[in-house]
């Protein structure tokens, strides 16, 4: 019976996992479709290494169940799981070619030797390395290592690629450049893929969906953009991308807004359900979200909220200007583009602020610690 298109490729069912005592995955589920391209990101010890070994068969769940392609793979070992792993060490064979060691899993499956050079030179143009079969690793530089073990890794045709920090080795140059190649390579091959990464960039340029993870736990899974503008509540917010957290009263509902004040700083935002004057509600403001403006110059328009603050910090930063702004007792940390004509605000100068309504993010409460 074939599987249908929209059936996950990947299901994890009330799985748990525990070390010596300590609990590493605490009744996780979660649902992976065929094709997408899934992060799992979180800090070290939220368990997104410990998801990523019990899909490899690496290691066996406690309790709940792993499905591959519709079938329970608790116990399936990982030789006949069907899929493809990168590690962050690479792990080439030190005394193979590169045509050797991309071909290794396709000897192992005693393919004929035509059909090994066809594959093997299909995935050498896919990573865009054509000519180096000749090569040993130590004749590679990080970055073309990198695209063997990848190609080693696709040459096989798994219907599951997993990659497991699969950049860190590599400097920040070269992470950008593998980043949009992954992600070119998965929109060729359409591999149903799941990265593991504390790497909140990687996460954003890469994926369909990010899982964030803490504690053994899925705190927010959504689409890039979600995860980074609407995300749930505070720790996912400063996980993914930098910042400014307020706590504020709400001076007012109306027609769908609360009005909120933080300490000397005003600001709007779509009400959410259950809020009501005298309340406290807990917001995020990206530091690109908030805008700038010389106190001289006129508001944009009638009514619109504004606050002054003093810039208290300003640090050129190339594509950006970092600022630190003080309003009463609040810092808010604040990006702007460089000015073409040269005139940044100075430390010490008086700013008006202000933040539209679409960009301030209100946050839920933190799950309560567990077990």
């Amino acid at each position: 019976m074939m599987r249908a298109p929209s059936d996950p490729i990947l299901r994890f069912e009330n799985v748990t996992k525990a070390f010596q005592g300590q609990v590493v995955l605490d009744n996780l589920s979660l649902e992976m479709p065929q094709g997408e391209f899934l992060t799992l990101l979180g800090p070290s010890g939220c368990g997104k290494t410990t998801s990523l070994n019990l899909v490899a068969g690496l290691i066996e769940p406690d309790s709940g169940t792993v499905f591959l392609r519709g079938k329970a793979a608790n116990l399936l070992p990982p030789r006949r799981r069907g899929l493809g792993l990168v590690f962050q060490s690479w792990a080439l064979f030190p005394h193979l070619n590169v045509f050797d060691n991309i071909a290794y899993g396709l000897k192992v499956r005693a393919l004929p030797a035509d059909e090994i050079a066809r594959r093997v030179k299909a995935m050498l143009d896919l990573v865009r390395l054509p000519g180096i079969e000749a090569r040993f690793p130590s004749q590679l530089s990080g970055g073309m290592q990198q695209r063997v073990a990848l190609a080693r890794a696709l040459v096989t045709q798994p219907d599951l690629l997993l990659l497991d920090e699969p950049l860190s080795n590599l400097d920040a140059a070269l992470r950008k450049e593998m980043q949009v190649e992954l992600r070119r390579i998965h929109s060729e091959l359409k591999v149903s893929t799941l990265l593991v990464t504390h790497s909140q960039e990687e996460a954003l340029v890469m994926s369909d969906r990010i899982a964030v993870m803490r504690r053994g736990r899925i705190e927010c899974i959504d689409t890039p953009n979600r995860v980074y503008n609407r995300p749930p509540n505070r720790f996912v917010c400063t996980f993914v991308g930098d910042a400014n957290i307020l706590e504020c009263a709400v001076e007012s509902v109306a027609d769908g807004e609360a009005r909120l004040l933080c300490n000397a700083l005003r600001l709007a935002v779509d009400a959410p359900p259950g809020v009501s004057q005298g309340a406290r509600l807990t917001v995020a403001v990206r530091p690109e979200s908030v805008v700038l403006h010389r106190a001289s110059a006129p508001q944009a328009r009638a009514g619109e909220d504004a606050s002054h603050g003093r810039v208290v910090d300003a640090i050129f930063k190339g594509s950006h200007i970092a600022y630190t702004i003080e309003v009463g007792g609040e810092r808010l940390h604040v990006l702007t583009l460089p000015p073409v004509d040269g005139a940044a605000f100075r430390v010490g100068e008086t700013v008006r602020i202000t933040l539209p309504k679409s960009c301030v993010i209100p946050l839920g409460p933190e799950e309560p610690a567990h077990a």
